[in-house]
């Protein structure tokens, strides 16, 4: 009998305690956000927290700095080219890698891939070095190649982990019917693979809108996306305005995250890439 109780307890503290890690590290990866977005709100002219007061002034005097304006429409210029031309370019190439049977297949997989293991640095300094033989260096179209560099894996891994489990019997059923190649993908195969294409796709939006390894070997003062705007700024100065800055970037964050779990559904891109 106290064998049988002993075995209960176990296990009915084993998924409490998980419970109380996955809290524990939740709190201690959130924790940081909310002191940024905490020290926003400051009416100190220095950061303080807990904060002093409550105060928007910190965050008009963002917003009507014309050049943190320019900044903000820049890296969502980029986030959004990048990500579309990532789209574009890694749809294909995730269908080629399933269903091409190319020689080699494993070996081109592992170098779409290879962004994600590639310090960012390196990569910045790669397309650095690449535009400037090609003669476009320290421009807006070197900052988009460098992003759809860092971005094409999500895409790319996503949208593989959607073909995984994918019924190739649709494809043929539809094209028994009469129907095209290119309306089976567009009606057949692109509702399928919705939700992997999506995730990817903001997944890559928000590696492209915080990056700053890329974009500060390929930007100048006058081009400047936000977070390199913001890393030149903490050099010399660092007030509650910094703080409203940041925290406008991890409001993005969140609403692109609450997109991704309303389109597709946080539990599905886990399952995708489980």
């Amino acid at each position: 009998m106290n064998r049988r109780r002993l075995t209960r307890a176990r296990d009915a503290a084993g998924p409490l305690l998980i419970s109380v890690i996955a809290w524990a590290v939740l709190a201690y990866l959130v924790l940081p956000l909310a002191v940024v977005i905490a020290i926003s709100f400051t009416t100190t002219e220095y950061l303080s927290f807990p904060p002093v007061g409550f105060t928007l002034r910190w965050y008009q005097r963002f917003l009507a700095d014309p050049s943190y304006v320019d900044a903000i429409l820049l890296s969502a210029r980029l986030a959004f080219g990048s990500t579309l031309l990532g789209f574009l370019l890694g749809v294909p190439a995730a269908l080629v890698l399933k269903r091409g049977r190319l020689p080699g297949a494993r070996t081109l997989g592992n170098l779409f891939l290879s962004p994600l293991i590639l310090p960012a640095i390196i990569i910045g300094v790669g397309v650095l070095q690449i535009s400037d033989a090609l003669g476009f260096a320290r421009s807006f179209e070197a900052m988009l190649a460098g992003h759809v560099v860092i971005i094409l894996p999500y895409i790319v891994r996503t949208t593989l982990a959607s073909l995984e489990g994918f019924d190739t019997s649709l494809e043929e059923a539809a094209q028994d019917l009469g129907a095209s190649g290119l309306a089976t993908f567009f009606f057949v195969t692109l509702p399928l693979i919705k939700p992997g294409i999506i995730a990817g796709c903001l997944f890559g939006l928000i590696m492209s809108w915080i990056d700053v390894e890329v974009s500060i070997f390929n930007t100048v003062i006058a081009q400047s996306p936000i977070p390199v705007k913001v890393f030149n700024y903490v050099q010399y100065s660092v007030d509650p305005m910094i703080a409203a800055v940041s925290a406008g970037t991890i409001y993005i964050a969140f609403v692109l995250v609450f997109l991704l779990d309303r389109l597709v559904g946080l539990d599905k891109v886990a399952g995708q890439q489980k």
